[in-house]
């Protein structure tokens, strides 16, 4: 025999697996690689892409078969690579990391896979090179068989989940001020600042397009340095909740401040009480409807300050809240639908004065921000 040469053959890792991993980590999820391929090669291409690290330790399916139950639970945390395993094998991993109460995504494109696919949290298939069987058994299928596009759908997904908790957050916050404005001015015995037909206008219109709106808002920057949050976790959170009473409060406060002192003013300027009451209404009524627009602004970050991601960074807001000042002008100007509404017309001096009460429930939310976040930087 004469030696002619050697070849070497490589499957080598995507480029973009590095940073989807590296993203994966940030975001607090822990990447493992179960594999067919040897012991060795593995470890190396895991170490080479950033999924192992120091401590981190692999286990071959020999291995496996010489471990209990239990053993495998205890070694689940310190295990970054599982190689030579078979179809059992992949079912008993997923089982030792769900005891351990970890949300398990598992990813296969065989049919040999489909045990597993099954008893993951969330089974995803390869769209392309996967098996009918897998794309069947498979909760979520990649049309692109692509790990970087799992890491996509991750960050998508908490996006959208913020986005969610922001609208509920404006919108709890703007009606529960709503109540407390009511609330308060029956215990002061006081005449009810806002009527029925006055609220309705402001839920159906001013609150609706910033809503709307803010499910429109773009990713923040931090989206994937935030830890997994828990599935059992509620929505409702002491933080989520404390926000929204001190959003409350001070909508309140400033809605009230307007319109009593209103009330004051045009007593003083001899004004009977039934059209100063009137007066009043105009007053908290603006008011209420501008902090609220301005808290839609607010509500769009959590933790920064709106002045740093850009005021008008999000067109749909701009847009929305454009509307929603526009449709309230002809309420105050139209002579048919004022008398309607029960208002006031409205000069430049009015709305300053407006607009400085409407402002502070503005200052408090940026001002907290702030605060809760050096206090508290978790939810």
């Amino acid at each position: 025999m004469t030696f002619v040469g050697l070849v070497g053959m490589i499957d080598p890792a995507r480029p973009e697996a590095v940073e989807a991993i590296s993203k994966c980590k940030q975001a607090g999820i822990r990447p493992v690689m179960i594999t067919g391929d040897y012991e060795g090669t593995a470890f190396a291409i895991a170490k080479q892409i950033g999924l192992a690290g120091e401590g981190d330790r692999a286990l071959s399916g020999k291995e496996l078969n010489a471990m209990t139950d239990e053993e495998l639970f205890q070694a689940a945390p310190e295990v970054s690579v599982y190689a030579r395993v078979s179809p059992e094998h992949k079912t008993r991993i997923v089982e030792a990391l769900k005891k351990r109460e970890e949300i398990v995504a598992m990813t296969g494109d065989g049919v040999n896979d489909a045990p597993a696919l099954k008893r993951a949290d969330i089974g995803i298939a390869m769209g392309i090179t996967g098996t009918d069987v897998a794309k069947e058994t498979a909760d979520m299928i990649l049309t692109d068989d692509n790990f970087a596009s799992v890491v996509s759908a991750v960050e998508e997904g908490r996006v959208i989940f913020s986005n969610i908790e922001k609208a509920i957050f404006f919108l709890l916050s703007c009606n529960i001020g709503e109540i407390l404005i009511i609330f308060f001015a029956m215990i002061f015995n006081w005449a009810i600042p806002l009527l029925p037909i006055q609220i309705l206008w402001i839920n159906l219109v001013t609150d609706a397009f910033p809503a709307l709106a803010l499910g429109m808002e773009a990713k923040e920057g931090d989206i994937m340095n935030r830890p997994p949050r828990d599935p059992n976790q509620p929505i409702m959170t002491k933080r989520f909740t404390t926000r929204i009473a001190i959003q409350s409060v001070f909508l309140c406060i400033a809605v009230l401040g307007a319109y009593r002192f209103g009330y004051a003013q045009f007593l003083k300027a001899g004004v009977q009480p039934a059209a100063a009451l009137l007066d009043a209404r105009s007053y908290a009524f603006v008011t209420l409807v501008v902090a609220e627009l301005l808290r839609a602004f607010a509500a769009r970050t959590e933790k920064r300050s709106v002045f740093r991601v850009g005021l008008f960074s999000n067109k749909y807001m701009t847009l929305g809240i454009l509307v929603s000042l526009l449709l309230i002008l002809p309420v105050m100007y139209l002579p048919f639908l004022r008398n309607i509404f029960k208002l006031m017309y409205f000069g430049v001096s009015d709305w300053c004065i407006s607009l400085g009460f409407a402002v502070i429930p503005f200052i408090v939310a940026e001002l907290s921000k702030k605060f809760m976040k050096e206090t508290n930087g978790t939810k």
